[in-house]
């Protein structure tokens, strides 16, 4: 401690090349306990003696974490790094005004953001949540943790890249690089046998306050409904189509049942070596106000019921039939 200058204002901070294990003079920790406690920021290189070294003694001195603060018997390499991220750590006053923002790919969104363990971070869309610290690493080392969840949404598998781009600014100019996570997706075979509309694509500029756009003839008899429905087929055998047929009835407060449609679906055969669940998505049935049968005739608004059945089998087999034999 005598070695600073106590008229100074830099950083103080002490590197120990030490096996922890006291040689002369008393109990260290005191006299360690006292130079932290004036603001030193201490390390401990734990180089191995005669009688080894004692690791309790280097983490009792040195500043917490640990993590950061105690290196134990390094080679020279990791000696050389070490070096490097000190003299990194004492002449750099640290980050100001950290900025992170990370977008996970099109097959996520964001669920939950947790609270940071410093600054805080705001979801920007379902897609991109943003992390701002007004300091970080600027009188000791230290880091930070933001844990948010993602749930997968989209029609990509195997072996997926979580985020699309994340980036990071600090006033100090500092380069970060994150790691890139990436998940193994396994996914249902997902078959959608009917496309949405197309769509017809409206610009409004940007001093424009109304637009008037003619998007062309479209035929409205009642407002109706659309019923859209999904199945799973389970255990579906590769390399064998599937024939499936969707069936809708409408019930009334009778429990009687009217006939609403049926749509059949070819399934494709998926190349699979084992077993899948086969998802098929987006069966839609067209629903008028006028076949509404819930009671009130002319209500809009009605709570309407129906019952779903679904009738599949195998299209391909390997079933043939027995050849006539004669005897």
């Amino acid at each position: 401690m005598e070695l600073f200058d106590p008229a100074s204002s830099n950083e103080k901070i002490m590197v120990m090349f030490t096996d922890g294990r006291t040689t002369a003079g008393g109990d260290a920790s005191p006299a360690a306990a006292s130079a932290r406690a004036q603001g030193v920021i201490i390390y401990g290189i734990g180089l191995s003696g005669n009688g080894g070294i004692d690791e309790d003694a280097l983490k009792d001195w040195a500043s917490d974490p640990d993590s950061a603060y105690v290196a134990i018997t390094p080679n020279d390499e990791e000696l050389e790094d070490l070096f490097e991220d000190l003299a990194e750590n004492i002449s750099k006053p640290g980050a100001t005004n950290l900025v992170v923002t990370d977008q996970v790919g099109s097959c996520f969104r964001i669920l939950t953001v947790d609270s940071p363990s410093k600054g805080s971070a705001v979801l920007l869309d379902e897609r991109t949540v943003q992390w701002k610290i007004a300091q970080l690493g600027a009188k000791q080392s230290e880091g930070a943790v933001l844990t948010f969840t993602v749930e997968h949404e989209g029609p990509c598998s195997g072996l997926v890249e979580v985020n699309e781009s994340v980036s990071y600014t600090d006033d100090e100019k500092n380069v970060v690089k994150f790691p890139s996570p990436k998940i193994r997706v396994d996914c249902d075979m997902v078959i959608c046998p009917e496309a949405c509309p197309d769509p017809k694509q409206v610009t409004i500029g940007g001093c424009e306050d109304t637009v008037e756009y003619n998007v062309g003839e479209l035929g409205l008899d009642s407002p109706g409904r659309i019923l859209q429905l999904d199945v799973t087929l389970k255990n579906v055998c590769p390399h064998r189509r599937v024939a499936l047929a969707a069936i809708l009835h409408e019930v009334d407060e009778e429990g009687r049942e009217y006939k609403r449609g049926m749509k059949t679906i070819t399934v494709p055969a998926h190349d699979r070596t084992e077993f899948r669940d086969v998802t098929v998505r987006c069966i839609r049935f067209v629903l008028p106000e006028d076949l509404d049968v819930s009671g009130d005739p002319d209500s809009i608004c009605n709570q309407r019921k129906f019952k779903a059945r679904f009738i599949a089998h195998y299209i391909d087999s390997d079933f043939e039939c027995c050849c006539e034999v004669t005897v």
